[in-house]
């Protein structure tokens, strides 16, 4: 693709962002949205695949259809209301839809059927901006209008999201795909708080983005799009094949990672809440999770030749790993410790 048109379209993906989740009005929170969706089409199609075509077009369609839905509930909220005001949603009606706008945006069940595959037919730095920076938006409208939403709703979806994030996840054998079930299964923990500690649900996010950062940068660097070609990866660079494994823990909520805080907090609160049931049910269905985690980890670091996988051996190249992809990494990793600071995060 083209530098600059490179360089128009991620600008416009940080100036749609930016409108999004600085607005205090519908209309201009829609207009942030619709500048996103615009921006990232150039860039899932840019291959000219007719996967990568496919791909683009079932996102817009879903995004479109989103979009109409969220301005329908807002102009629907305004006219029993007379507020244009986010967080001013009163109206069952209203907050109903916007929560069925923002899943299908997300991809929570039962709007999910759309990421897997749009992922698959996305470049690797396109998927991780569909999987982070796409999703950032939608997450803040959910936070602004939090107190309005319906709570057997949300937790409805995000235990059915944790569930068929982790089931579908066990059978797949391209990375990206099992990435967009690891996604769909986060949600469902982002999605469960959102009633009761909103600004969790931000911090789950923001873990979440860093270390799913991590592994697509570590990803691209080794060329690796599927379990097979990561068996051999760990001969291109030992040293950052290893950190992948622990950057894939994380993300799953081992502890002593990163990934385990949000989770940890999130169980916490729900018992405060007492909601034990929920938050049970919800711990028990992130082992179904890391089970494909510790999948992808084994065929990182564990599996050595011979292995079944029929394609050419490479061996160690030299090829330097960027500073960004470290640093994400390592941050990926030991920021646990760090509990108390990245708990006083807005």
């Amino acid at each position: 693709m083209n530098p600059q048109a490179k360089l128009i379209f991620s600008l416009s993906l940080l100036l749609g962002t930016t409108i999004t989740i600085s607005s205090s009005h519908w209309v201009m929170a829609w207009t942030g949205l619709e500048i996103n969706t615009l921006a990232i089409l150039p860039l899932i199609s840019k291959s000219h695949h007719p996967r990568a075509i496919e791909a683009s077009t079932k996102y817009f369609l879903i995004q479109a259809t989103a979009s109409t839905l969220l301005l329908f509930s807002s102009m629907l909220n305004a006219w029993f209301t007379g507020q244009w005001d986010i967080t001013q949603l009163t109206h069952p009606l209203s907050c109903m839809l916007l929560t069925v706008a923002i899943s299908m945006k997300l991809g929570l069940v039962p709007f999910h059927f759309w990421f897997p595959e749009v992922l698959q037919g996305s470049s690797l730095m396109t998927s991780l901006l569909l999987a982070t920076v796409m999703k950032f938006p939608p997450t803040i409208l959910l936070f602004l209008t939090s107190p309005s939403l319906n709570p057997t709703l949300l937790s409805t979806m995000a235990i059915a999201s944790a569930a068929l994030g982790g089931w579908m996840g066990l059978n797949q054998t391209q990375i990206r795909k099992i990435m967009a079930f690891s996604s769909i299964s986060h949600l469902g923990w982002m999605a469960i708080i959102l009633i009761y500690s909103p600004k969790l649900t931000l911090i789950t996010f923001y873990l979440y983005s860093l270390t799913t950062a991590a592994i697509f940068f570590t990803l691209d660097t080794t060329n690796t799009l599927k379990l097979s070609t990561l068996m051999a990866a760990w001969s291109k660079i030992p040293s950052l094949t290893a950190a992948l494994m622990l950057t894939l823990l994380s993300l799953a909520g081992l502890p002593p990672l990163t990934g385990f805080l949000p989770k940890w907090l999130i169980i916490q609160e729900l018992t405060k809440q007492e909601l034990t049931t929920t938050a049970t049910i919800i711990a028990l269905l992130s082992l179904l999770g890391l089970f494909f985690y510790l999948r992808l980890a084994y065929c990182a670091t564990i599996t050595l030749p011979p292995n079944p996988a029929n394609h050419m051996k490479q061996w160690h190249i030299n090829k330097s790993v960027n500073t960004l992809t470290s640093t994400l990494v390592m941050l990926s990793i030991m920021l646990l410790p760090m509990s108390p600071t990245i708990l006083t995060i807005p």
